[in-house]
């Protein structure tokens, strides 16, 4: 691979960069978690106000201006290129309890918004409380089991929209 970066910003402009062209720049970070950068004779002050690792998307504030970045390296750009995509991997319709259990507390209801990584319920397993989180941001279209309700492997829990 040759370290080649895919750069799109506010959804609009993108470019490639390569690692060897990252290296050449004239940076330095100060202890404010900032940046400057020196680039044909012109001074920029960078910092990152948010980051989702993951995903790999960045808002970053050049100067005055604050924008939206996305950085595909090269596994990124060949898995697009194959036709898979993180997003398509997470098309989850159901929950299904992991394992048997107790419903110990039920988090949301039919018609809730949630994002990815909310708790959804609390099924206790084996003595240990087992947080069943969502898969990804969606709506709930129904709930199948209550508190109290003793569930077996696989039993449908959630329901998305």
């Amino acid at each position: 691979m040759s370290n080649t970066f895919k750069v799109k910003v506010n959804n609009s402009h993108e470019f490639e960069i390569s690692k060897k062209e990252i290296d050449s720049l004239d940076m330095v970070t100060n202890f404010e978690a900032s940046t400057h950068l020196l680039q044909n004779n012109k001074s920029f002050q960078i910092k990152t106000l948010q980051q989702d690792f993951d995903k790999k998307t960045y808002t970053i504030k050049v100067n005055r201006n604050t924008y939206e970045v996305i950085i595909a390296n090269e596994l990124d750009q060949l898995i697009n290129q194959m036709g898979f995509s993180l997003s398509a991997s997470k098309h989850i319709n159901v929950i299904k309890a992991p394992m048997p259990g107790l419903i110990l507390s039920v988090d949301v209801e039919a018609g809730k918004e949630v994002k990815e990584g909310d708790t959804l319920l609390i099924l206790e397993a084996m003595k240990m409380e087992n947080s069943i989180t969502s898969p990804l941001d969606g709506v709930i279209k129904s709930v199948i089991v209550a508190q109290g309700d003793a569930v077996d492997k696989n039993q449908l829990l959630i329901e998305f929209e």
